[in-house]
């Protein structure tokens, strides 16, 4: 008790969010604690059966049930957040803003837990009765304790971290986590120096500025807000097995993708800082409040960790140069965020005016890279949206054909009073397939469910390019390797050949035929010298050549 009133009075007088004016927080359009409680007004509404599929390779089953597992007509669902037990997959919680009627604004800290592997759920209510709460993210640490983090707006916007240690029965009190709107948390569980410590980032209040909070005793205390270089909001957090934390999003100093990296935030010891931030660029620019989720975003942006210490991936949903709606484009740094690779379209989709939203990413501890979005390319001309899906098990070099795993549904129905599906997806992927907390509208009203995917014994590469294209080399400058991706379009004889700045061949990389695909190729330049060099690729009739520079 003496700990939680110390922890009440240090909030209050040290790290209180400030007050932004009435008409500040009326230009934000992501949250506002409007609505009045009804308490008990589930009991009262009608039900229906509860929708849940089994098709091939997915199975998915809503969440939001009564005991029967029966739907409960007239609530809502949505932005849902899952965390899987490492210590028994069997064990889950997914977390979602409640509404407990559709026509009332009043959301709050709804969850559901399962106790085998997802095909029942028990939905006992919300964390917090009564208590108006938004953008939950949930996660475990090492010994199956689940965490749920969530935004209230009782006096101004701040977070909470709730605690269980039985599986999402019960929860403890909410432990201050600082911050405000958009936030995000991750658990380190790589078995690194940062084990077991909780990252939480976040606006500072609905402030466009973003700083991170952390934890070092599962969630007992949260240590004073550290700025995090960039403002990128509207992203997530992902921990290294090096202890390195990384923070990605739209930054809100000039609406570009941003990338963060700390490399002692895991010390306790230490101030902690982020060294460096780095614009990215992500093939096409961040939109949200637009299309199928005209009242939210259109998906956040998603850093995750390869099981090494230098791999870094992001994904958004992002729009692209010219007319197409939305793509979800993928990019990877093996140099620990400083430089990034050429951006990769996943969806391999011909049309221009397909939506591809809520694009969600997730790694393995094997190194496979799940991906799913939301899809309107079954119904072209309109918003209905079906989820896709997929993998990648060499980085995100190639990627698996597009699988369609549901059918559509309408994101415009069922709405909340918000025109929204709320902001984003989220999933947790492992040795046995990817875990999946996602909305749709298949009852007629917006529901939250629980999705598997099961891992494929193989992924059969399918990405075939149409045009012949090279992209610029990563790192550049470099010391001493690089690698060069390119692209051919149709089967011809290849050669990539690397010129010194007097014209003179000094390596051949590649010399053979090749039929399409994505081809990435490796230079170790550990016996030359320091300089301008060139590297040109000719695949029949296509030739292009590109400068590098190697610094020692």
């Amino acid at each position: 008790m003496i700990r939680k009133i110390w922890l009440f009075i240090f909030h209050s007088l040290f790290l209180c969010p400030f007050v932004v004016s009435a008409q500040d927080r009326a230009n934000d359009p992501d949250e506002n604690a409007v609505g009045t409680y009804q308490p008990n007004v589930r009991r009262g509404q009608l039900r229906t059966q509860g929708f849940r599929v089994q098709s091939g390779n997915f199975f998915f089953a809503q969440v939001n049930v009564d005991s029967n597992g029966m739907n409960i007509v007239g609530d809502a669902a949505n932005e849902p957040s899952i965390a899987v037990d490492p210590t028994n997959p069997n064990n889950m919680v997914i977390g979602w803003r409640q509404f407990d009627d559709v026509n009332n604004s009043f959301r709050q800290a709804g969850y559901s837990y399962t106790t085998n592997g997802g095909q029942t759920w028990t939905f006992p209510g919300s964390i917090e009765p009564g208590i108006f709460r938004s953008d939950p993210v949930l996660d475990t640490d090492d010994e199956g304790n689940f965490y749920y983090y969530s935004l209230s707006t009782s006096g101004g916007y701040t977070c909470e971290v709730f605690k269980s240690t039985n599986g999402g029965s019960s929860w403890s009190y909410g432990v201050p986590a600082y911050g405000g709107d958009k936030g995000w948390m991750t658990i380190d569980k790589t078995g690194g120096p940062g084990n077991n410590n909780i990252y939480c980032f976040s606006r500072d209040d609905v402030a466009t500025n973003i700083v991170l909070t952390r934890s070092f005793d599962r969630g007992g205390f949260f240590h004073p807000l550290i700025s995090v270089p960039g403002n990128p909001g509207r992203g997530t957090l992902a921990a290294a097995a090096d202890g390195a934390i990384y923070a990605a999003g739209r930054s809100f100093n000039n609406g570009l993708f941003v990338v963060a990296r700390s490399s002692d935030m895991f010390d306790s010891s230490s101030t902690a800082v982020f060294e460096f931030s780095r614009q990215v660029d992500m093939g096409g620019s961040y939109t949200a409040y637009a299309g199928p989720n005209p009242g939210g975003l259109l998906g956040q942006m998603n850093v995750a960790c390869a099981p090494d210490s230098n791999t870094v991936y992001l994904l958004s949903s992002v729009d692209p140069p010219g007319v197409d709606s939305l793509d979800v484009y993928f990019a990877r740094s093996t140099d620990r965020g400083a430089t990034w690779s050429t951006p990769a379209r996943i969806n391999d989709d011909s049309s221009t005016i397909a939506w591809q939203w809520f694009g969600t990413m997730s790694v393995a501890p094997d190194g496979r890279i799940d991906v799913v979005w939301l899809d309107t390319r079954d119904d072209p001309g309109t918003y209905l949206s079906s989820l896709y899906h997929s993998s990648s098990i060499d980085g995100g070099h190639t990627w698996s054909a597009n699988q369609r795993l549901s059918q559509s549904f309408d994101p415009h129905i069922g709405w909340p009073q918000q025109q929204k599906m709320g902001d984003y997806f989220h999933m947790v992927s492992d040795r046995s397939g990817a875990h999946l907390a996602w909305a749709g509208t298949f009852n007629g009203e917006e529901d939250v469910y629980y999705g598997f995917i099961s891992a494929p014994t193989s992924v059969p590469v399918v990405d075939v390019p149409h045009t012949f294209s090279l992209d610029q080399n990563y790192p550049n400058p470099f010391n001493p390797a690089t690698h060069f991706e390119f692209r051919i379009a149709e089967s011809r004889m290849v050669t990539l050949t690397i010129y010194d700045i007097l014209g003179r061949e000094v390596a051949t990389l590649v010399n053979d035929d090749k039929p399409a695909g994505v081809y990435s190729v490796t230079w170790n330049a550990a016996g030359y010298s320091s300089g301008t060099y060139f590297y040109r690729l000719q695949a029949g009739n296509f030739t292009s050549t590109r400068r590098m520079m190697l610094l020692k």
